[in-house]
């Protein structure tokens, strides 16, 4: 096996030891939700104690399962690590929602290797679900492997917008939106209801990083079309200060679909 294979895969153990951090961290949020008290960041965004752990806890745990390999987070550095492989880690997505006391949050855990994600978690504390994702493997839903044609079978008409795209109807008021739009406040939670066949479509107008990091994998493993709709996650280099780097993104259960929906998702970029 070459030193680039070595890197790209995780052992058994690691496997074994992140999901056990998954359900640490998982079990805590569980505890804490609806028992929290928000700030305000710098940036407009909440962030509550219960992220601050989370962000530790992960952040600490990841080195000690992969030495050396460093952690851009939400809530710690988030210049991209000049180590070959790095995490990217959202360590409550959804932090609105988990302060009102709405049941949708997710932790978001990704590990890149040469810039592009390799192996991805999403976990759903309040439904117990956990979404894993290897390239050239495929997806697994709580153990089960997920077959990319069951999206199809789903027929679903719900599109997935965040808040800042809804502005996108705004600028077409006497036109039809094709779809019943959903607004769940979950970035990560968003893209990856395509995969799931939740939705037809999702269109993020703002997302970091850390919000798409491991949803991407998770689509690509789908087959599911994407399209940057202005930077592209592909081409980071280390160093990169990706504090207020946006990657609008729409993606679709088919290409059809994609071209359905990509005059709206052109319309973030005129306005």
């Amino acid at each position: 096996m070459s030193l680039t294979s070595e890197i790209n895969v995780l052992s058994k153990t690691q496997l074994r030891d992140l999901h056990n951090l998954l359900d640490l961290v998982s079990d805590r949020q569980r505890q804490d939700f609806g028992h929290v008290t928000s700030d305000i960041k710098k940036d407009g965004t909440l962030i509550t104690d219960c992220d601050r752990w989370s962000d530790l806890t992960l952040v600490s745990e990841l080195d000690k399962i992969a030495r050396g390999e460093g952690v851009l987070s939400e809530e710690g550095t988030k210049y991209v690590p000049d180590s070959e492989a790095y995490w990217v880690v959202d360590p409550l997505d959804g932090t609105t929602n988990f302060s009102a006391g709405i049941p949708h949050w997710a932790i978001s855990v990704a590990r890149f290797v040469n810039g592009q994600p390799q192996t991805t978690f999403l976990d759903l504390p309040a439904l117990r679900q956990r979404i894993v994702a290897i390239r050239d493997r495929g997806v697994w839903v709580n153990g089960k492997p997920l077959l990319y044609t069951n999206r199809f079978l789903s027929k679903s008409a719900c599109v997935s917008l965040c808040s800042r795209s809804i502005r996108i109807l705004q600028c077409q008021p006497d036109r039809s939106f094709p779809g019943k739009i959903r607004l769940l406040g979950v970035a990560s939670l968003n893209m990856a209801s395509v995969a799931l066949g939740q939705t037809a479509a999702a269109l993020e107008a703002t997302p970091k990083i850390w919000d798409l990091a491991s949803a991407w994998l998770v689509l690509t493993e789908m087959m599911c079309p994407i399209q940057w709709l202005e930077a592209d996650p592909s081409k980071l280099y280390p160093g990169q200060n990706l504090s207020e780097v946006d990657f609008p993104v729409l993606v679709a259960a088919s290409e059809e679909q994609l071209k359905r929906f990509l005059p709206w998702g052109k319309l973030l970029l005129q306005n």
